[in-house]
Formats: C-alpha cells, sequence, structure tokens
C-alpha cells in the first residue's frame, strides 16, 4: 500500500467511490464524490506514524463502520507493513494474528462523513492499525467516528447505504441482471 500523510488530500483511487454494504451484501454503488477526502490512516512501515490511547467508545465505534461499509474494495489483498513476517500463517488469511484482535490483510476502504462536504477516507486496515499497532489517528479522524453513527445514516435513494453523502446521480451495477 501506498503511504499518505494523514490529513492529506485523498488520491488512491481516482475511480470515484464505489460501496458496498456488508450488512445486506449491496453492492457496487458508484459514484463521482461531491465531498472532498482526505486520508486518514495509510500506514507504511517505511515512514513515521502517531502512537497512543484512542478515547473510549473510539474502538467500537470503528469497529461499527467498519462491519458496515467497504468502499473501492479491490481483488487481492494488501499485507500489514507493521506486522513482522509470519511463518505461522499465510499472509493472505482473514484471521487474525496469534496475540491480534483484527486481521492483518484488507481490500478496501471507508468513508467517515466530517463537516459537511468533507469526508476521511481510510484503508480497512485501520482497524488492525489502531487496535493491534496502537495507532492514534487525527483528532479530526477520531471526532468524525464518534459523531457517526452508521447505522442511521442512509440517503432516501440508496437506504441500504450507510453513508449520508450519496449523490442522487448514483449508478448501481446489479450483476443480477446479466
Amino acid at each position: 500500500m501506498t503511504f499518505y500523510e494523514d490529513m492529506s488530500p485523498y488520491s488512491y483511487w481516482n475511480g470515484g467511490d464505489c460501496f458496498t454494504d456488508m450488512t445486506t451484501g449491496y453492492r457496487f454503488l458508484t459514484f463521482e464524490p461531491p465531498y472532498e477526502r482526505l486520508n486518514v490512516g495509510w500506514l507504511s512501515g517505511d515512514e513515521p506514524w502517531a502512537r497512543g490511547v484512542a478515547p473510549a467508545g473510539f474502538i467500537e465505534r470503528l469497529e461499527a463502520v467498519l462491519a458496515v461499509q467497504a468502499v473501492n474494495e479491490m481483488l487481492g489483498l494488501h499485507e500489514c507493513e507493521l506486522c513482522p513476517p509470519s511463518d505461522e500463517q499465510p499472509p493472505e488469511s482473514y484471521e487474525p494474528r496469534s496475540g491480534h484482535r483484527r486481521s492483518s490483510v484488507g481490500t478496501g476502504e471507508i468513508r467517515v462523513p466530517d463537516r459537511p462536504g468533507r469526508a476521511f477516507a481510510a484503508p480497512t486496515l485501520i482497524g488492525h492499525y489502531v487496535i493491534d499497532h496502537g495507532y492514534r489517528p487525527p483528532m479530526p479522524f477520531i471526532e468524525a467516528v464518534l459523531a457517526f453513527d452508521p447505522s442511521g445514516h442512509a440517503p432516501a435513494g440508496h437506504p441500504w447505504v450507510h453513508f449520508p453523502w450519496v449523490p442522487e446521480g448514483a449508478t448501481h451495477y446489479d450483476a443480477s441482471v446479466e
């Protein structure tokens, strides 16, 4: 994975945002984001990153977002660059390593709404980074996660998507019609 500095403009995937709802299986709702996206949690083993204790409730709310949302899922896995190589578990395993709570591989991203017109873009590995490596995201992201209720934000035209800013012109690819 490429390193991006926290709070820098998002540029990892330039093809818009493609949402999948992990609770319903609704997939491939694609649109050009009408909001600014800022990077959080795009860590690398070669770059410094902030460490610290997460505030009360943050980890639980972050896990709730990770449980319902998958954005820009890619084919293939990205392994955590912060974990040392392991002979006990193949890198493509979704099972957490011994002593870890979350898997050390990821395939996509999440979006967390901030102030109107701005959302944070984080890799799904952010849960692993926070819980298993002690990464402390920037405070604006922490505050946005704590303020976001992923079960209660769904746009009228797409009630199965747990994100409030899906534009009217979003396209849903329905593989069942092929």
